[in-house]
């Protein structure tokens, strides 16, 4: 027989790798929640509210004095209401691979918007966060969590301060994804401008990120149906079903999607995909040039706000 070669991974080490993959298909760690709207000195309410299927959510209401437009904030895989402390362990370890291991605080967000002059309702996902449990801890890619996004706006349309106003969506990565099937699914609470708009940042589907861990692990491109079968075992969804390129063809409010083009953890044709799904003749896509590191996208708003400002603006 002969040797492997340095560079190949022998059967036992990619059926190892392959394992790793399933459970991160399955579930995600909770992170903490280490930052609150009080460190950039806002005003804010802890809130809690049912998804639409029951399941009890945790956040917080950020009032804007006599404004009465509203921002719904959605979080992305892993993360929380607050961001993600990927500066530390064991979220740095987990995400070094890819170079994500800087923090993504969410506040200054909350504060950008604030001043512009928004109300922001921003949640935990179930099984993210303080929110609670559901569907075993599974991860779906957005088909459970569109659940949420609807609670959310059904708590919004319930409040005597918000039930009137213009409400939007900041959704980001799973937040967005759950946001298209939340239009796929219950398209009854997206008619007659019942939410004016999204912003979507960072989209990302499955099959492209799991390319992307094939590549940078050295696992045979064949073994993806391996992946494919262990996914639906554990989860009841198929790689291919876990992401935005299905649902992004419901979108239904004028959309802005933007990216980091070189993102090691995705591909550009996939977020390309997910845009050129999109029915809606209001879209905009913009890439983010220079980096490769996929929390930059998360933190753009941050750099660069004016872009997102605007396109609420514009339909709000």
């Amino acid at each position: 027989m002969g040797s492997i070669a340095k560079s190949e991974k022998s059967e036992e080490e990619i059926q190892q790798i392959l394992d790793g993959y399933a459970r991160g298909l399955k579930m995600s760690a909770r992170a903490p929640i280490l930052h609150s709207p009080s460190e950039a000195g806002l005003k804010y309410e802890e809130v809690f509210f049912p998804s639409y299927d029951g399941v009890p959510l945790e956040g917080w209401f950020i009032p804007c004095p006599n404004s009465t437009k509203l921002i719904i904030c959605n979080h992305p895989s892993g993360f929380t209401r607050a961001g993600h402390p990927s500066h530390l362990e064991p979220w740095r370890s987990i995400f070094a691979a890819t170079g994500n291991t800087i923090e993504v605080n969410f506040i200054p967000d909350y504060k950008i918007l604030h001043d512009a002059g928004y109300n922001v309702l921003t949640y935990d996902l179930r099984n993210f966060g303080q929110s609670g449990p559901a569907n075993s801890g599974i991860l779906s890619g957005g088909k459970y969590e569109a659940r949420d996004v609807i609670g959310s706006i059904i708590y919004a349309r319930a409040r005597p301060d918000t039930k009137d106003m213009s409400i939007s969506l900041f959704s980001r990565c799973l937040g967005f994804t759950a946001s298209l099937w939340a239009m796929d699914l219950f398209p009854q609470y997206f008619k007659d401008g019942n939410v004016r708009c999204l912003a979507g940042p960072q989209p990302i589907s499955a099959i492209s990120a799991m390319q992307r861990n094939f590549e940078r692990d050295g696992v045979p491109a064949e073994k993806m149906d391996q992946v494919d079968k262990v996914c639906r075992m554990t989860t009841n969804f198929g790689i291919h079903e876990l992401g935005p390129r299905q649902p992004a063809k419901s979108a239904s409010v004028p959309t802005f999607v933007y990216q980091v083009k070189d993102d090691v953890t995705t591909k550009p044709e996939d977020v390309q995909i997910v845009f050129d799904n999109m029915p809606v003749s209001e879209k905009k896509l913009y890439w983010i040039e220079g980096s490769t590191r996929r929390w930059d996208g998360y933190l753009f708003f941050q750099k660069e706000p004016q872009m997102v400002l605007e396109w609420f603006e514009n339909f709000m």
